[in-house]
């Protein structure tokens, strides 16, 4: 397989990765991605053992396990009741809105911001409608919120899991450089959202759909105290020696050993697109490798003066790169240029991808999420809708991000 095919394979990959279709097929942006790495396998670019080894299966499994912890909080009723308890300020939006977005923030730093969303997205617009006020501006703020929240650990979002684990970073570090900007930038974007629906928080209610409550995951008590302890327990132990997938699937396997919860219903939860997007997606990068196309474009760049190891640099084109190809595949390949010796590289990275899922609705899975909830109970979160929100509240949080580099040194 010469080079130049190789290219061509990575070049199409990433391209149905980035439109997400390319007529006629009907593949989705995983199904890209496998095609991509059968590509690369079939075509001889990498043999099955290589591609199997380009695998980082530390990465997957952390992934795994704690789908399977956000799987138990979100079947144990936790997330429903905890939005539930926040509707008791409705009668003050601004007050509640703010509720939802730090709560939001902090649950996603902890869990996957996706099931976050996935679950507090209709309790927000069927009570919202009820008490006749706007559920939009509480929609983009809980997206908002958890991807800017997600940003603050490793085990917040994907691309985080992928950089904490291809850097090999330490939970505590990483924390302490990604909090600070993190909780300024979703200050800042309750605020903007605040000035945006100043006059709009009420009118909510006449065009709203309604769900049946009864469909809503029922608080049990017991597993919901099952689930906060095993992730109490991975909190502690991400910060001692042992390898962050050992102490994760191990405790997710004590999930697994229950009498009430099958497993069939824990994996049920489980994103196994994600999952396959992310082996897909190291398959091909390694294949890409093996021409030597990344060193040559490195030393091109710093030939033109252009240095990605440069955190501002580095913003920027994660910035750009995330809403052309999404934050995953696009963290993927930009950790090839990257130090490992200079973890700030690393932090920058996480959190200018993150930041970067506000852009645009295609930015980051938590916002289809939330725009595909909010769209079957009868509310319509448009492009232009969201985009009003998102793309100040990411030049405002990258702005912020960018004035901590420069503090941080």
């Amino acid at each position: 397989m010469t080079p130049d095919w190789t290219l061509l394979i990575f070049l199409v990959t990433y391209t149905g990765v980035a439109l997400g279709h390319i007529p006629p097929w009907a593949l989705d942006r995983t199904g890209f991605a496998l095609l991509g790495a059968i590509a690369m396998v079939v075509s001889g670019a990498l043999t099955i053992p290589q591609a199997v080894a380009a695998v980082d299966l530390p990465t997957i499994l952390l992934l795994y396990a704690l789908m399977i912890v956000s799987s138990q909080l979100r079947l144990g009723g936790f997330y429903t009741w905890t939005v539930l308890r926040l509707t008791r300020y409705l009668d003050r939006p601004r007050l509640f809105l703010a509720l939802v977005m730090a709560v939001g923030g902090a649950l996603s730093a902890l869990l996957t911001n996706d099931i976050v969303c996935l679950a507090f997205t209709p309790v927000l617009v069927v009570t919202a409608c009820r008490r006749r006020l706007n559920p939009i501006p509480f929609l983009l703020g809980l997206a908002a919120a958890t991807n800017i929240g997600s940003a603050i650990t490793i085990i917040g979002n994907p691309q985080n899991m992928l950089i904490g684990q291809l850097g090999r970073l330490d939970f505590g570090r990483f924390a302490a450089w990604c909090a600070p900007p993190s909780i300024v930038a979703l200050a800042a974007a309750f605020g903007f959202i605040c000035w945006v629906y100043r006059n709009r928080f009420e009118g909510g209610g006449a065009a709203c759909g309604e769900a049946d409550a009864s469909d809503w995951p029922a608080f049990n008590r017991w597993q919901t105290t099952k689930g906060l302890l095993v992730v109490g327990g991975l909190i502690v132990l991400f910060f001692t020696p042992v390898p962050r997938e050992l102490s994760a699937i191990a405790l997710a396997g004590v999930l697994l050993c229950s009498r009430r919860m099958s497993t069939r219903r824990l994996l049920g939860f489980m994103d196994w697109h994600l999952l396959t997007l992310f082996v897909g997606l190291f398959i091909v990068i390694q294949g890409i490798e093996t021409t030597g196309w990344p060193a040559r474009i490195i030393t091109a760049l710093a030939a033109a003066g252009i240095n990605l190891r440069d955190l501002v640099l580095l913003t920027g084109v994660s910035t750009v790169l995330s809403n052309l190809v999404s934050n995953v595949p696009a963290v993927m390949l930009l950790t090839r240029f990257l130090d490992p010796a200079a973890p700030a590289q690393w932090y920058a990275l996480a959190v200018s991808s993150t930041f970067a899922g506000n852009l645009i609705t295609i930015g980051s899975i938590a916002n289809l999420i939330v725009i595909e909830g909010a769209r079957n109970l009868g509310i319509s979160v448009t492009f232009k809708e969201h985009a009003r929100v998102g793309v100040p509240v990411t030049l405002l949080s990258l702005g912020i991000l960018l004035g901590w580099i420069w503090v941080a040194g």
